[in-house]
């Protein structure tokens, strides 16, 4: 069993797990302190034990916040970080930096914002392309054989990158984008995680909120919100969008769940080794998507799901293209057999 498995396991933790970055980063004006550590808190609650966060949400801010809302709960939940990118305080911007030196500052700064020893998992948030992966990783591994960390992560690697990384250290879990329209790890690195013993932690899974079906109107998003940036969410291929999501949740209501649970039960349909961590804002949406666990989805449902939104039906990359330069991801090529571009 891998290293992340037999954590989830130890803490009693439901298979879905709670991508804590929606509270300070990327979704607009940041959830003011008191509200975020009250939603953290019933979370914890209600079953929750995988916490997500990164030096980069918030600018650290989240890493602090999640700190005080796990104070005298480490032990009953599974705990996980990034390093390798941040924002430079004096330069205003992001910076990705994997050097070994770098990831052993960062860490032991992420320990004191989240008031504990060690992190179940710490991953490399993205490839440093200007450092070898296998300098990075080996920085990791000797944060393991420290104590400080439980296990290696990589974040939106290839699965190129993930066989070099694992020759030079086990890598306990990859984050990837993960969800019914965003099949990019199906391409090989699921394949790779497989291989490796990997456990393929999938970040958005409801699609960044697409397939819940609850934007209806990208115009009501706040202006500082990430997803304006991002080529499915223009107003053109938003719109085509839309309409692939008609018999999704029709299939939804046919089945008495919402849309956010049909996507996460067939998420959790792709095997054990994948463990969805969906963000949100709202208490009400985390109950909704704890829900999922006890979802099981018949053959029928999950054929007619996986001829839905595939890659040739989406319209829009998932990144721009300043964005796309920061990862290291195998994507589908933007031919007519492949995502759509206006």
């Amino acid at each position: 069993m891998s290293t992340v498995l037999h954590r989830l396991k130890e803490v009693a933790s439901p298979t879905i797990g709670l991508g804590c970055m929606n509270m300070s980063h990327g979704y607009g004006t940041p959830v003011p302190e008191p509200a975020a550590l009250r939603a953290l808190d019933t979370a914890f609650d209600m079953g929750y034990r995988h916490f997500d966060t990164a030096t980069l949400y918030g600018a650290t801010a989240n890493e602090t916040l999640v700190g005080k809302a796990l104070q005298g709960k480490r032990d009953r939940v599974l705990l996980a970080s990034k390093c390798g990118m941040a924002i430079d305080p004096q330069l205003g911007k992001k910076v990705i930096d994997g050097r070994p030196e770098t990831l052993r500052q960062q860490c032991e700064a992420s320990l004191e914002r989240l008031r504990t020893d060690y992190l179940d998992v710490y991953y490399l948030h993205r490839l440093d392309r200007q450092v070898p992966i296998e300098e990075s990783v080996g920085a990791l591994g000797r944060l393991v054989e420290e104590g400080k960390i439980g296990g290696v992560g990589l974040s939106e690697v290839s699965a190129t990158t993930l066989r070099r990384a694992a020759i030079e250290y086990p890598v306990a879990a990859v984050q990837s984008e993960y969800s019914l329209w965003t099949r990019n790890p199906e391409i090989a690195l699921l394949e790779a995680c497989r291989e490796t013993g990997t456990v393929l932690v999938a970040f958005s899974p409801l699609g960044r909120g697409f397939l819940t079906g609850a934007i209806k109107e990208i115009a009501r998003l706040e202006e500082s919100d990430m997803r304006h940036n991002m080529p499915r969410f223009n107003a053109e291929n938003y719109s085509r969008n839309w309409r692939l999501l008609e018999d999704f949740m029709a299939m939804a209501g046919e089945r008495d769940m919402t849309p956010g649970q049909l996507a996460l039960a067939w998420l959790k349909a792709q095997g054990d080794d994948v463990i969805p961590i969906p963000g949100s804002r709202s208490v009400d949406h985390m109950r909704e998507n704890l829900v999922a666990e006890h979802v099981r989805l018949d053959a029928d449902t999950l054929a007619r799901l996986n001829v839905m939104m595939t890659p040739d039906q989406v319209w829009g990359a998932r990144y721009s293209a300043a964005q796309q330069a920061d990862i290291d991801t195998e994507e589908f090529a933007p031919t007519a057999g492949s995502t759509h571009t206006p």
